[in-house]
């Protein structure tokens, strides 16, 4: 079968397409034929060598991401039907049923991915294997961050990267929550989007000053919660706009680091800061999520933004698009 391997830290150019045994399943473990893979932008960064206190990973490995597809073959006493988001034991087993399985770093972009049992959630009948892919994984931690940060309705809400994968999730699970929703995305396109979506305003990031236009469309109190999955100069602005008693969430880091805010910071205006840490969750948790994920998709009551997709063999050129920070929404790898 073929993977992709990332050969060295670097650039895109790193990434090789390669031909593998295929894969044999243990006990309590299942292959997938691979339909989509869902790509993340941190996986750019851990392919350049960022992030390794995070992610403790050498080359050469195989490209990470969630994978969406069929189970192919169960491996020992795997077929029993018991899994996250599934029907709780007996049932029909896992063999040929639609899936997707968040893999980690590692181990996603192949034509068939070994996963364990415990790992799969059923994806609801009607919904396409590339949707799912598109939103399971950005939904978990985007129903993580707003049940963190307790959004409910009324309150302002400051969304940085609001046109990204997570960032249209957001945008639109906190105006389901009637929250007003202010984002913050770069260029026409991509304000129209999250505008599109449910934001009851959208600044331009591009604008030198957009800290000023974000301030007008919140008001004068500023946000009760700042979800910033940029980090950076960006983040450390937002937090300025955060709301003396509210919420920030510091937990992205396209930029190259966090939001460098300090705990003393958030506390002498008696803000709640919130970290990545806030998304790292067990896998029963995770798992309830991608299912509610999934369901919400189903239901049309949650959409992901697919900007691009590129075959397996493109992968470099993927993650080219993805740091070139054109496109809206996701970019997903096909099989």
């Amino acid at each position: 079968m073929r993977v992709v391997q990332v050969t060295a830290f670097g650039g895109p150019e790193v990434l090789r397409t390669e031909e593998v045994p295929d894969p044999v399943p243990g006990a309590g473990e299942v292959v997938i034929d691979v339909a989509a893979v869902d790509t993340m932008f941190v996986e750019t960064q851990v392919r350049a060598g960022w992030g390794l206190e995070y992610f403790p990973v050498r080359p050469p490995y195989v490209l990470g991401g969630g994978v969406a597809g069929t189970v192919r073959t169960v491996g020992g006493d795997g077929d029993n039907g018991i899994g996250n988001g599934s029907d709780g034991g007996g049932g029909d087993g896992w063999s040929g049923r639609r899936v997707v399985a968040s893999m980690g770093i590692t181990g996603g972009a192949v034509q068939r991915a070994v996963a364990p049992v415990s790992a799969l959630i059923p994806v609801p009948d009607g919904l396409a294997l590339p949707t799912a892919a598109a939103v399971f994984q950005d939904g978990v931690t985007a129903f993580a961050l707003l049940d963190a940060t307790a959004v409910t309705a009324g309150e302002r809400v400051l969304i940085l990267g609001a046109s990204g994968g997570m960032g249209t999730l957001l945008t639109q699970l906190a105006a389901a929550r009637g929250a007003r929703v202010v984002g913050v995305a770069r260029g026409a396109r991509k304000t129209a989007l999250v505008r599109e979506l449910g934001a009851d305003a959208v600044v331009d990031g591009t604008d030198g000053d957009w800290p000023a236009r974000a301030r007008d469309a919140l008001g004068p109190a500023g946000a009760d919660v700042v979800l910033d999955g940029v980090g950076g100069t960006l983040g450390a602005v937002a937090f300025s706009l955060t709301a003396d008693g509210g919420r920030f969430s510091a937990h992205g880091a396209p930029t190259g680091g966090f939001a460098a805010v300090t705990p003393r910071e958030a506390a002498d205006r008696g803000i709640r800061l919130l970290t990545i840490a806030e998304a790292q969750l067990s896998e029963e948790v995770r798992g309830r999520l991608a299912a509610r994920t999934l369901a919400e998709a189903a239901a049309g009551r949650l959409r992901p933004v697919i900007g691009a997709t590129y075959p397996l063999d493109r992968a470099a050129d993927a993650h080219r698009a993805i740091e070139g920070r054109e496109l809206v929404g996701k970019v997903l790898l096909t099989v």
